[in-house]
This record gives structure tokens, sequence and C-alpha cells, in this order.
């Protein structure tokens, strides 16, 4: 069972601060044999979750470059969608919940230009 379209998220209220923290995984497309192709579908990263007290896993599409960003910088998930998958088992179903996103990005990177230097802000010069 899967909800049709996913679940969208508030970013603000579901997940406040998220700070960067490493690749998790990568998931490679499998061929038609059913062996494991070297062609990435997808990346897996984990994140540090303030408002939900935890680690979560973001998946984003592969046609993303890989983030090599510092560990705890600042991110900000691009079109966040939480989905459900189930498996029934003798007792009812598990469900696994997971969260994708169009990307992740730095959350200063829309606000400064990509100079570093330009993020700390300047003073006036004394008289």
């Amino acid at each position: 069972m899967r909800l049709a379209n996913g679940i969208v998220i508030d970013k603000e209220k579901t997940f406040g601060v998220l700070k960067f923290s490493a690749l998790r995984r990568e998931v490679h497309v499998q061929n038609e044999d059913g062996s494991v192709s070297e062609e990435i579908k997808e990346r897996t990263y984990d994140l540090k979750c303030n408002t939900q007290g935890r680690m979560i896993q973001v998946s984003v599409p592969a046609t993303i470059p890989l983030k090599k960003y510092d560990y705890n910088a600042e991110v900000e998930l691009i079109n966040p969608v939480a989905d459900t998958v189930a498996n029934a088992n003798y007792r009812g179903a598990d469900v696994d919940w997971y969260v994708k996103a169009d990307d992740i990005i730095l959350k200063n990177k829309a606000t400064h230009s990509g100079n570093p230097q330009n993020n700390v802000p300047q003073q006036p010069a004394k008289k």
C-alpha cells in the first residue's frame, strides 16, 4: 500500500533546524537479470533534526550532485514529501516511513552570494 502522492510537509513545523551529517547510502539501479548496476538511482543522507529530536534520513535523486557539506552545516530541503510502504505480516502490516526531497541545499545559500567572506556583516568604518 502506498499513498498516491505522499504527504506534503510544512518544513518549519516538521523539521525546524536541519543539520547535515553524512551520506548514508546510494541506491543502485537493478539490471533486468536482477544484478546491481553501477548506475545510481538515489542517495540518502543523514540529517540532524531538532524538532524530531533525532537523526532523519532524506533521499534525493541521483541527478542531484553528491552533497559534501561540512558536518553540522545548516541545510534546507527542497519540496520534501513523506511517504509510506506497508508490508503485510501475520499480525497485520509493518509500515515504514521515508522522506524524499528534490534537493538538499545550504540554508544560507539563498541569502548570501557564493563568497563566504560576504557572510560576515560589515562594521561601519570608525571616524
